[in-house]
């Protein structure tokens, strides 16, 4: 369930919405895991932003990383430990994408403000949004073909490559790599960077910007681009399967919950 303020105690693993002078405020909660992901931290966030997308008092919205270390490192790996085939991995995939269509498709401009890390699913929420800035010792990536040997719907890879070029994509998950953020800035992904005890301010400085633009001209150019990016994906579900039914991803999510190496078999 969507909150409709900011909780003020601790959380196990929460998505929190506080509602401020026309912002949004959305905070990922789950600190012990550098704000993993759970299944339900995704639902959270689909149903507060559909009930952003009914909300006209609301102008724009700025996602954060409770604990100031990371955005969203990524997704709960134990979730994969009861996975039996490939179809787990399809229907998980196609949840990923329901999950962050309703953060895409926004009216509203967005803002990821990112310190620390923005891996995996943080990197996708992140992309999901219209701007991001971030500390200058921030990292971005998914690193899967080193940590489980899963794959990325072909809506999430053509969303990353229309963000970031299709040469950083293919570092990121051929050779798991973490691009840093001047990197990035220099492509133009990162708005700006900034110290961390300026990012707050920043945001706040860039969300106030946005609020005195024309509402309906934002809602249009940005749904323009999220249905040009969207459209007429291919069908990747053979090798979402192939990936998720694989030895490999087995083994992958066993060593990673295990804290130990994987050992690939191509199998």
């Amino acid at each position: 369930m969507a909150n409709t303020e900011a909780s003020k105690t601790p959380s196990l693993a929460e998505v929190h919405l506080e509602l401020r002078n026309g912002m949004a405020l959305i905070t990922f909660d789950h600190e012990a895991a550098r704000n993993a992901m759970t299944a339900q931290m995704y639902q959270s966030l689909k149903s507060i932003c559909q009930d952003l997308a009914k909300n006209s008092s609301v102008r724009v919205a700025i996602l954060r990383g409770a604990g100031g270390k990371s955005f969203v490192s990524g997704s709960d790996i134990a979730q994969f430990s009861t996975f039996q085939d490939g179809e787990d991995g399809i229907q998980y995939e196609e949840e990923i994408d329901g999950y962050l269509a309703p953060l895409a498709m926004l009216p509203i401009p967005t803002i990821a403000v990112i310190d620390g890390m923005a891996v995996g699913g943080g990197l996708a929420i992140a992309s999901c949004c219209d701007f991001r800035i971030s500390t200058p010792d921030a990292r971005f990536g998914v690193p899967i073909a080193k940590t489980l040997g899963n794959c990325l719907s072909a809506a999430n890879v053509a969303w990353l490559v229309a963000h970031l070029d299709v040469n950083i994509v293919k570092r990121m998950l051929l050779l798991a790599e973490l691009v840093t953020a001047p990197e990035l800035l220099q492509k133009g992904y990162l708005l700006a960077t900034y110290p961390a005890e300026e990012l707050e301010h920043e945001a706040n400085q860039l969300a106030e910007r946005l609020m005195k633009l024309a509402p309906i001209t934002q809602k249009s150019t940005k749904q323009t681009l999220t249905r040009i990016m969207k459209n007429n994906l291919p069908d990747c579900s053979d090798l979402i399967r192939e990936c998720y039914g694989s030895d490999d991803f087995k083994n992958g999510v066993a060593a990673f919950l295990a804290g130990k190496p994987p050992t690939w078999t191509g199998k």
